[in-house]
């Protein structure tokens, strides 16, 4: 049974290894996409690891599944920043209205 708990790990990390792609590639509405998938894979996982305990040597691979993730995320991170700025700035130069 926790042989499927490992393989939400590995969707996560596969997932997030595309977010990096589509980040590369400048695609941050693909980037949001699989954000999202992500998101959904990480609950199923919280729902089930708390019945499923992994064995030793899968809790090894997991520390490196989660390694590569944060990788990963580092990587999104630092593309982004430019993104996330110009975002900033257009949100900041359209004037505000208050109703």
């Amino acid at each position: 049974m926790s042989q499927q708990l490992i393989d939400y790990y590995k969707a996560i990390e596969d997932s997030s290894a595309r977010m990096l792609d589509a980040a590369k590639a400048e695609d941050w509405e693909q980037v949001v996409r699989f954000e999202g998938a992500c998101a959904v894979l990480i609950e199923q996982l919280r729902a089930r690891a708390s019945s499923e305990p992994l064995q030793p040597e899968q809790r090894v691979e997991k520390t490196r599944i989660m390694q590569r993730i944060l990788n990963n995320d580092a990587q999104i991170r630092y593309l982004a920043e430019p993104w996330l700025a110009h975002c900033e700035q257009s949100t900041l130069s359209q004037p505000h209205y208050l109703h």
